[in-house]
């Protein structure tokens, strides 16, 4: 067994689409990044190429201008870290995700975010646990300058 931990941040944009789990959720802000900007999904990543010792999701797909990851869907990013995690002869456990967010209420889509995920990653959905809470108005987050992520996972 092995265990991973991820943790992502991505500031608010205009003109940017919120996309969080895999889904689009409605906002009036997205979040800007290289790719699609979903925290959710990077913490995730990174916390399973952690668990396996294989460096983080910036080593595998770089944020440089012009190249194939810019304005890339995360989902393709996450299929690409499983089959990475699976060639190396391991299989998802559980993940335990947290969103730490002031605005939009997550809750609603919480469900959906879960059958996403549990679709791209070929895993059963109660493999999969998401929540969402806020930081009480403080920091970043509780300033409504953007929105972290963090998840950990098991590998067996």
């Amino acid at each position: 067994m092995r265990i991973g931990f991820g943790y992502d941040v991505h500031a608010f944009a205009p003109n940017r689409k919120l996309w969080l789990g895999g889904i689009c959720v409605p906002a009036e802000r997205g979040l800007l990044g290289h790719s699609d900007a979903d925290v959710l999904i990077h913490a995730l990543c990174d916390a399973l190429l952690g668990a396996a010792a294989m460096r983080d999701i910036g080593y595998h797909f770089p944020p440089v201008k012009g190249n194939a990851y810019e304005n890339i869907d995360s989902k393709i990013l996450l299929r690409r870290v499983m089959q990475m995690i699976r060639e190396a002869g391991y299989e998802l456990g559980n993940c335990d995700c947290t969103i730490c967010a002031e605005m939009p209420k997550l809750n609603p889509h919480i469900p959906a975010m879960t059958a996403c995920l549990a679709e791209v990653m070929g895993v059963e959905e109660n493999q999969i646990s998401i929540k969402a809470t806020t930081t009480e108005n403080l920091g970043f987050v509780g300033r409504k300058e953007g929105i972290a992520a963090q998840a950990v996972v098991l590998l067996v």
